[in-house]
């Protein structure tokens, strides 16, 4: 199995394709020996995201980690952010921009197709299909990815992040009502927010969020500082987590809320 998925009752999926940490036995060669720590990873969000499954969400997140597939990219691996620095469908590199595999090492294109086929669309298919379940049952549903990231990350972006980065791919991914009612969220939680700033949501947002067909997509890219250690062992922090965790959970029922209201149920 690639993926774990938990099936909720609620107009609400919860997709976090970053927190896997597996890297199989086949390819650890061909990784550099730091790569075996997976230190990009979006750590702990299972964990952070446990209110999810009270509020009956169902929840979707991978096995391995974005080393071997990143599964927020497009199948035909074309850069989300034109421009600036990217990481592509079968990375290349570490946030920091140094490469991640031995000389020679680096995925064939051959390569990269078959884990395409082999992790990524796996994890696709049952976000396509808990969608459409939960759609069918409730007539809309609300798709909230959920990101964290080191707060400074010189190869990726200039400066410090804000805490809490909302991305609806400039406003095409969710109905503005539901935007706006996230942002207050985020605001009355005391903590600093941008909306579609550095992190206007991934493919998974983009793809998937289609308002005019009653699907909703927010990601939340938050810094890692709020809640957990950036550094290694990468370790959670009591104290951090129970602050902004309450935030988290009331942008995700905001979200949820607003298209409760938008959609008259």
């Amino acid at each position: 199995m690639t993926f774990r998925l938990r099936q909720g009752t609620v107009p609400l999926l919860v997709s976090i394709p970053h927190m896997g940490t597996e890297i199989p036995q086949d390819l650890r060669a061909h990784y550099v020996p730091r790569a075996l720590e997976v230190e990009d990873t979006d750590w702990h969000l299972d964990r952070l995201y446990a209110f999810a499954h009270e509020l009956g969400a169902s929840v979707l997140q991978p096995v391995h980690s974005r080393y071997v597939i990143d599964l927020n990219r497009p199948p035909d691996d074309q850069p989300m952010y034109p421009g600036a620095s990217n990481t592509e469908l079968c990375p290349t590199r570490f946030f920091s921009g140094d490469p991640l595999h031995v000389d020679g090492a680096a995925p064939s294109p051959g390569q990269r197709l078959q884990r395409r086929a082999q992790y990524w669309q796996p994890y696709h298919d049952a976000l396509r299909g808990e969608l459409d379940r939960l759609k069918a049952q409730h007539g809309f549903v609300v798709l909230w990815d959920a990101h964290s990231i080191r707060s400074e990350i010189p190869w990726l972006f200039e400066g410090v992040l804000p805490d809490l980065n909302i991305g609806t791919a400039n406003g095409a991914s969710a109905d503005a009502s539901i935007t706006d009612a996230v942002a207050r969220a985020a605001q009355a939680g005391g903590v600093s927010h941008v909306v579609n700033g550095r992190f206007k949501g991934g493919y998974i947002t983009r793809h998937y969020g289609r308002p005019a067909e009653h699907v909703h997509a927010v990601q939340l890219e938050m810094v890692q500082k709020t809640y957990m250690r950036e550094e290694a062992p990468y370790d959670w922090d009591d104290a951090k987590a129970a602050r902004i965790q309450p935030v988290v959970r009331g942008m995700v029922e905001a979200a949820l809320e607003a298209a409760l209201s938008l959609h008259g149920k």
